[in-house]
This record gives C-alpha cells, sequence and structure tokens, in this order.
C-alpha cells in the first residue's frame, strides 16, 4: 500500500521547466490543452520555445487559453489550435491532414484529454460507450495516423533516441480497481451499466495501449502515466467528488510536471520504453503483477490481455484509417 499511499500524497517535483532545455523547432501537440492539466502542460511547454498544438473540439475555448498563455509568458514559442473530436472517429484522419498540412514531423503526442463517468448510456457518434471511445478508440485512432510524423521526427533526432515519445493518460484507480488481469474483454462489447467501471476500464485501456506501442516500436517511447489527482474540469459530471475528496486534490500544474518529465525527462531512456509514470514525475518500481503479466503476450508468459485490446481497437477503428 506504500506506493499507493505515495501517490496520493506525491514528493515535490524534482523535474519542472527549469530542468528542461529550450525547445526550439521541436513540434508538441496535446489533446485537451485548452484547460486543466494539458493547459499547464502547453504553457511550459510554449516558455521554452516549443511548437505546440492544442487540440480540442471548441476553438473558442482553445483560442482563449492561447490569449491567456501569451498574456502570462510574452515570449514563448508558438501556439496553435487544432480541430479534434476524440468521440467522433470519422472525423479524426480529417483533423490529422490538417496536421499533415502545418508539419511534417511530430516530437511528442500528448494524449492528455479524457471524459469520466458522464451519465450511463452516453455514446460516441458511433454509438460506442463514451469513456472507451473518447479516452482509448479516439486516442488509439490519432496515435496510429500519426505513427510517421512521429518516425519522421525520430529519424531527424538520430543523436537523441528516445526524445520522440507518445504519453497515455491512465489512472491510479487502475491499480486500486481494475479487476484481475485489467480487463474483462467482454465488457467492452457490452458496457455494464456502471459509469466507474467503464471508466476504470477505459483507463487501463491507455495503460494497455501504451505497453503494446512500446512493444511493436523501436523508434518512439510509448509511456503510460497516472498524473496525479488534480483538480479539473474532468470532474463535470461527478461534482460531488471534487468536494468529498477535495483533501486529494492537486493544482493541475503539479499534475502537468507528471507530463512533462513523462514527455521530456532523460530518465526515460529507450531501455525503460513502456515505462510508467506516477506523480509528480517517477518511474513506478512496484505495479501489481497482474497488470504486468496482462501487459506480456502468451509467448513472454503473460496472459497476452493488453495484446487483446490493443486489437480490439484495431478492428473497432479499421474503417476510419
Amino acid at each position: 500500500m506504500g506506493a499507493q499511499w505515495s501517490q496520493f500524497f506525491p514528493p515535490k517535483p524534482t523535474f519542472t521547466e527549469a530542468n528542461v532545455a529550450p525547445q526550439d523547432g521541436k513540434v508538441f501537440l496535446i489533446t485537451g490543452g485548452a484547460s486543466g492539466i494539458g493547459f499547464e502542460l502547453a504553457k511550459m511547454l510554449y516558455q521554452k520555445k516549443g511548437r505546440v498544438y492544442i487540440a480540442g473540439r471548441s476553438e473558442e475555448t482553445a483560442q482563449q487559453a492561447i490569449k491567456n498563455i501569451q498574456a502570462a509568458v510574452p515570449e514563448g514559442g508558438s501556439l496553435a489550435f487544432l480541430h479534434l473530436e476524440l468521440d467522433d472517429l470519422s472525423s479524426i484522419k480529417a483533423s490529422v491532414e490538417v496536421f499533415k498540412g502545418k508539419e511534417s514531423k511530430l516530437d511528442i503526442l500528448w494524449n492528455n484529454a479524457g471524459v469520466s463517468q458522464p451519465p450511463v448510456g452516453s455514446v460516441s457518434k458511433q454509438g460506442i460507450e463514451l469513456q472507451l471511445a473518447t479516452n482509448c478508440l479516439g486516442p488509439f485512432l490519432l496515435t496510429q495516423l500519426l505513427l510517421p510524423l512521429l518516425e519522421a521526427a525520430a529519424a531527424e533526432d538520430t543523436n537523441a533516441p528516445g526524445s520522440v515519445r507518445v504519453v497515455w493518460t491512465s489512472s491510479q484507480i487502475v491499480e486500486l480497481s481494475a479487476p484481475p488481469q485489467g480487463i474483462i474483454m467482454d465488457e467492452l462489447h457490452q458496457p455494464p451499466k456502471d459509469k466507474a467501471r467503464n471508466y476504470i476500464n477505459s483507463k487501463t485501456g491507455n495503460w494497455f495501449l501504451s505497453s503494446e506501442l512500446a512493444r511493436r516500436t523501436e523508434s518512439i517511447i510509448s509511456v503510460a502515466q497516472n498524473p496525479g489527482a488534480a483538480s479539473t474540469n474532468l470532474f463535470r459530471h461527478t461534482p460531488l467528488v471534487r468536494y468529498l475528496a477535495w483533501p486529494l486534490l492537486h493544482t493541475p500544474v503539479l499534475a502537468a510536471y507528471t507530463e512533462l518529465y513523462a514527455g521530456l525527462s532523460e530518465d526515460i531512456t529507450v531501455e525503460k520504453n513502456g515505462c510508467y509514470v506516477i506523480p509528480w514525475g517517477r518511474i513506478a518500481t512496484n505495479v501489481r503483477k497482474d497488470l504486468l503479466d496482462a501487459m506480456k503476450p502468451e509467448e513472454e508468459g503473460g496472459s497476452g490481455r493488453a495484446k487483446e485490446f490493443w486489437e480490439f481497437c484495431m478492428e473497432k477503428t479499421r474503417d476510419y484509417h
């Protein structure tokens, strides 16, 4: 339980903006970057001269976020909005094409956006349980479509292996509440009428996707992270939680340090591809054994559950590539 306690009450961050070198020429994409943790991360990257894209559904909200960042950081890199609707698989390819029209490479993708516990029965544009669609299928498809740009960045940065990354957002709730082996696959086909359980499944899915991408690529680092409990709009569907959990909630900027570490820390080497990052920027060393087993394929002595989930996502998104 000590490992979990240290995630509820993490030590002070040791990796902040002060540890980040100038990021001139680097291209970053943050989903959900207009508010909360993503907003704070965008501000940090802009301050370090990065080319930062804030991806989301509302241009008005993103443009206001951009104005706020520019007002707080008078001299930075660049900020731009990218329209993206993760709950509509049919629209994601068009968003990627717009991005490709502006950039020839992508150094880091932060799959930061997510939805938590909307009303039971909420579904995506394709009729898929909303949390599974928004938190897993949308980011999975987005990442697949952006892989050529990530690979282009890796080919350019041959002197810095491990600098091109995809960061996936999981949650401490996975270790606390996921069933043995992480996901019961039948629940993906017939979601339970339990919005909390569906959220857990989606966050476990994020971790599984990170692990599988790391297993399948050599030039790109794939990292899953629990950013830490922060008071953000993620609780808009569960406002009571914000009050009941108030002693455990931290400022979004602290959670942004977790994401900054996952994306830019040199602690995360090629040899540590697929690692799991915990607040406020530490590589986890004590993870539930059954989850680790689930992330190993059967030929390596695991259960292959993560591979099974990856194949599920591939099938669900096949018509939208």
